[in-house]
């Protein structure tokens, strides 16, 4: 009965965080691998690869915690000459405990400008359509507990809503070289309701992400000419929504085919990330050690990424792809 209980005690406990109160707030999935669905990330990357892409991403957070969060995504995205940038669309799940269902899908737009001859800058807009969905049956309440067996009786609360869906919208902005990126996006800039009890207003509060990273490219051979795809890129991640702060730090080093990564968020987790890469197809694996109070029991979190690119011919050679990582 006491593995029960715990359970029911988080699941209670996650339900009143996410819609039964209005002093309290929902967050965002986050992946760890941010670039390998970088329209997530940020709606100004949509095209940024110019050729037609599509990304598949799965992560289960805290595996050994009864109640764990499994997150999936799948995008497509690709440039429009005729727009003079790129399109994009992503549908997410998200599954908290099994308990708390949320599905959103985004059209994505960015527009491309160039600058100068080696800085552009990317404008990207998101329109999202959201739902969320409450199972009461996965609740439980005082009034079934009994002292000796547990939670036996049936309870009396009455279910109050246990749905919410809308309209949310995001922009962002990416400025670009072929040594560095940074960009900035803003999400749920009206901040919709997304209460799933009736008469009550929760809403999502915005969150805000800043992004920055350097291609330092490794040269292999003899000569000035002699040119290499490897590299090593530092990266810094910044991200905020309402009270919550995260701040991740890392490196990723190519050679030939294979990525590896380290990053670090702050007071939370030491990250490994691994990705095999080749023209056309991408797999990548990375691990959250987690460092906080959850570390004995968490698990960490699993996360893995696929990734599927399309062979084109653009007509036109003044679209720059942005150089950034891939997982």
């Amino acid at each position: 009965m006491v593995k029960n209980n715990r359970i029911s005690v988080f699941v209670l406990l996650l339900f009143i965080i996410v819609g039964g109160s209005k002093s309290t707030f929902g967050q965002d999935p986050i992946f760890t691998q941010f670039y390998a669905n970088p329209m997530y990330l940020n709606p100004a990357f949509a095209g940024s690869r110019v050729c037609p892409r599509i990304a598949l991403n799965y992560r289960n957070e805290w595996p050994n915690i009864s109640g764990n969060f499994v997150t999936m995504a799948a995008a497509y995205d690709q440039k429009v000459e005729s727009l003079y940038g790129g399109l994009g669309l992503i549908v997410l799940t998200d599954n908290a405990a099994k308990t708390i269902k949320t599905t959103r899908v985004s059209a994505v737009y960015a527009y491309n400008q160039a600058i100068t001859r080696k800085f552009s800058v990317n404008f990207g807009a998101e329109a999202t359509y959201f739902q969320k969905s409450l199972d009461w049956n996965k609740l439980t309440f005082g009034d079934m507990i009994d002292a000796r067996r547990g939670f036996v009786y049936p309870t009396n609360d009455i279910p109050r809503g246990g749905t919410s869906s809308g309209v949310d919208f995001s922009a962002g902005v990416v400025g670009y070289t072929e040594k560095f990126f940074i960009g900035f996006a803003a999400h749920h800039l009206t901040e919709p309701n997304e209460s799933l009890m009736n008469s009550v207003n929760v809403p999502l509060p915005r969150r805000y992400t800043f992004h920055a990273g350097a291609v330092i490219p490794l040269e292999t051979g003899m000569g000035r000419y002699s040119k290499s795809n490897d590299f090593i890129s530092p990266n810094i991640l910044f991200t905020q929504q309402g009270t919550f702060q995260q701040l991740n730090m890392g490196l990723y080093v190519k050679k030939n085919a294979l990525t590896g990564g380290v990053w670090y968020r702050n007071k939370d987790a030491f990250i490994i990330t691994l990705g095999l890469e080749s023209d056309y197809v991408k797999v990548g694996y990375s691990y959250d050690v987690t460092i906080s109070k959850l570390s004995l029991g968490s698990g960490g979190s699993h996360e893995v990424s696929m990734g599927f690119n399309f062979a084109c011919k653009p007509k036109k050679k003044t679209f720059r792809t942005i150089s950034c990582p891939s997982f």
